[in-house]
C-alpha cells in the first residue's frame, strides 16, 4: 500500500490543523499516512528519524507557517539535511502547504520554497487547478474552507500516489 508523510513544523497549532485535515483527506483515499510534527531545535536523531520517512514514502507533504516570507527553519533543516537522501526522492509524488498571520504575508513565496526542494530531489508535484493552486494556504486559524482544500490535497496526493505505486 502506498504511504504518504507528512511533516509540518506549528508553533500557534494553525499548520497542525491543517496537517491534520490533510491527512484525514489522505486516509479516505486508502493509503498509509504518517504525520509527524517537527519541534523546536530538532537533534540530529530525530532528523535522521524524519530523512528515514522521506525515504520509505511514496508521497510527501510537508507544510510550514510563514516566517519572513519563508519556511521556518526548522523546515529548512530537514531541507538541507535531506541532502543525505538525494537522489532516493526522484519520482515521489511532493506538495506543499502553509499559514500566517496576513494575506500578503509570503504564503506562496514559502510554499514555492519548499516546491523547489522538492523539484531539486526531481519530486513530481501535486497541484491544483481549482483552488490554492501551489498549495493550501491558511491566514491565521484556518477556516472551513482551508480545512476542506487541505483535505482536497490529501485526497488528490493519494490519488496521484496510488496510481504511481500500486
Amino acid at each position: 500500500m502506498p504511504k504518504i508523510f507528512i511533516v509540518y513544523y506549528s508553533n500557534t497549532g494553525n499548520t497542525g490543523k491543517m496537517a491534520e485535515s490533510i491527512e484525514k483527506g489522505a486516509r479516505e483515499e486508502g493509503v498509509d499516512v504518517i504525520r509527524k510534527q517537527i519541534k523546536k531545535n530538532p537533534d540530529k536523531e530525530t532528523i535522521n528519524e524524519l530523512i528515514k520517512h522521506l525515504e520509505e514514502a511514496d508521497g510527501i507533504i510537508i507544510g510550514s507557517p510563514t516566517y519572513y516570507g519563508s519556511m521556518v527553519s526548522y523546515i529548512k533543516k530537514l531541507i538541507d539535511d535531506s541532502f543525505r537522501c538525494h537522489g532516493e526522492l526522484v519520482g515521489k509524488v511532493g506538495a506543499a502547504f502553509t499559514s500566517s498571520a496576513f494575506i500578503a504575508g509570503g504564503n506562496e513565496t514559502t510554499i514555492l520554497d519548499i516546491i523547489h526542494a522538492m523539484l531539486v530531489h526531481g519530486m513530481i508535484i501535486q497541484g491544483d487547478s481549482d483552488t490554492d493552486h501551489y498549495g493550501p494556504a491558511a491566514i491565521d486559524e484556518p477556516n472551513e474552507h482551508c480545512l476542506k482544500t487541505c483535505e482536497r490535497l490529501g485526497r488528490r496526493v493519494a490519488q496521484l500516489t496510488r496510481k504511481l505505486f500500486t
